[in-house]
């Protein structure tokens, strides 16, 4: 057990040190890192027998863990490296024999500048209540950017944050803020009974680190309609199809309400892409929607398929269409135009946008 703890130490100090966003850790393949999204086997380790892939994980798991991972085949858990880098943890089965996937957390928080986000997102942070979503595929930055703007009201304003994670990624220094960190299965029994409590726990700020069903739907919907500031992230494409994921949660008889419900609180919609760089690293692309009345009047009638064109021509309003985001990366030579177009969701028109640019 000491060999392999000393092992799981040395590889997680590698992931920190080469800046990888995860450590994968597989029977039959060399300890692998994901870096700017590609992944990197370590061909100067030994490939991961079944003993050793056990050994390794077992030595992350404290013993309440190791009962529930053997018991439920799966677990998602924190783990704090000798205070020099935290990951969020996964550690599942796959063909009968044990697995990890471990996410990087970076120990400091980034501001919205460091991150190379829109400045339109301090707006969302200057915001007394109602509702902010950061959306987009897993791993292209959406922890990061509600990390970078709950920390921003951190130093900013005198409030009560409450999130709600499964596990806690992002670990917050209190500044003006009151920050209440709650994980689940540590602090909570599970996530349905930290929902039930957060409005008894007198929130300013509420973040949910991912909305799951219906139940925390509508939790975070009616946290932001009765005063509260909330964050929370959804894996969706585009503003319009996380609109649609929303409402289409419920049974078809409350979709209506719902969609009266979303128009009245949503305030913003974050998607990110995080693009390969031209000169190595990462870069987010975004598309930025700001709740206007012409958005509210769409939601409630279920066009969401107009929502595109409005954020196209809204952009005076600080929207941000994610082609033209896409267009300033590839004209100030960030990204190339190959990588534009894998990531665009309409690639046609991109090359449109270039044209004309």
């Amino acid at each position: 057990m000491a060999d392999h703890k000393q092992q799981l130490n040395d590889l997680l100090l590698t992931a920190a040190r080469q800046s990888a966003s995860d450590l994968h850790l597989a029977v039959g393949r060399y300890p692998t890192l994901r870096i700017d999204g590609i992944l990197i086997p370590l061909q100067k380790e030994s490939i991961l027998t079944p003993q050793a892939i056990e050994g390794l994980v077992l030595s992350l798991l404290s013993p309440e863990q190791k009962e529930i991972f053997l018991k439920e085949k799966e677990i998602d858990f924190s783990y704090t490296f000798e205070d020099k880098a935290r990951f969020r943890v996964n550690v599942f089965y796959q063909k009968g024999y044990m697995a990890a996937a471990l996410r990087l957390i970076p120990a400091q928080v980034k501001t919205i500048e460091e991150l190379n986000l829109p400045p339109i997102l301090h707006d969302f942070t200057k915001l007394s209540q109602g509702f902010i979503l950061a959306v987009g595929p897993a791993g292209h930055g959406k922890s990061s950017t509600l990390a970078a703007l709950i920390d921003e009201i951190n130093h900013a304003r005198t409030d009560h944050v409450i999130t709600i994670e499964d596990p806690i990624e992002y670990v917050f220094t209190q500044d003006k803020s009151i920050i209440s960190q709650r994980e689940v299965k540590i602090d909570s029994l599970d996530f349905h009974s930290a929902l039930k409590s957060l409005l008894r726990q007198d929130p300013d700020v509420i973040m949910i680190g991912e909305m799951r069903d219906q139940e925390s739907i509508s939790t975070a919907m009616t946290a932001a309609e009765t005063g509260h500031l909330v964050f929370s992230t959804l894996h969706t494409n585009s503003a319009s199809q996380t609109i649609d994921r929303i409402i289409d949660s419920f049974p078809p008889q409350q979709q209506s309400q719902i969609a009266s419900q979303l128009a009245a609180t949503l305030v913003g919609i974050i998607s990110e892409r995080l693009i390969p760089r031209v000169e190595g690293g990462r870069i987010p692309a975004c598309e930025i929607m700001i709740t206007n009345p012409a958005i509210r009047n769409l939601i409630r009638e279920r066009k969401t398929y107009q929502i595109d064109l409005v954020i196209e021509t809204s952009m005076q309003e600080g929207m941000i269409n994610l082609n033209h985001s896409l267009v300033t990366l590839v004209k100030t030579k960030e990204i190339s135009l190959e990588k534009a177009e894998l990531y665009s969701l309409n690639p046609s028109e991109l090359r449109i946008l270039l044209e004309r640019s």
